[in-house]
């Protein structure tokens, strides 16, 4: 394989159900990293996050180090207090 993409190509050809764990960690990642990038812009530390949405440091930590995924709740929280906002779109879905 020669790069990343290959390999998930390949392994979303010969294990499909192995190929959507790939794609929801990925977009799991890309919401984290977000949220990291965004409390460093605002130079805000876990706990200054963690009491601005009042909840545990230990959940933003877990949160930020992919220990445990937030619910719905607590992410538009923690969105809402970064600025951010969570977006939905329609994906096209490729048919064979």
């Amino acid at each position: 394989m020669a790069t990343w993409t290959d390999y998930k190509n390949h392994v979303r050809e010969t294990n499909p159900e192995i190929g959507k764990d790939i794609d929801e960690v990925e977009s799991v990642s890309k919401i984290v990293g977000a949220m990291i990038e965004q409390r460093h812009n605002l130079n805000l530390s876990q706990r200054d996050l963690a009491d601005l949405c009042g909840i545990p440091h230990s959940s933003v930590a877990r949160i930020e180090s992919g220990k445990s995924s937030p619910n719905l709740t607590i992410l538009l929280k923690i969105f809402d207090q970064l600025g951010l906002v969570l977006s939905v779109q329609p994906t096209v879905k490729i048919t064979k």
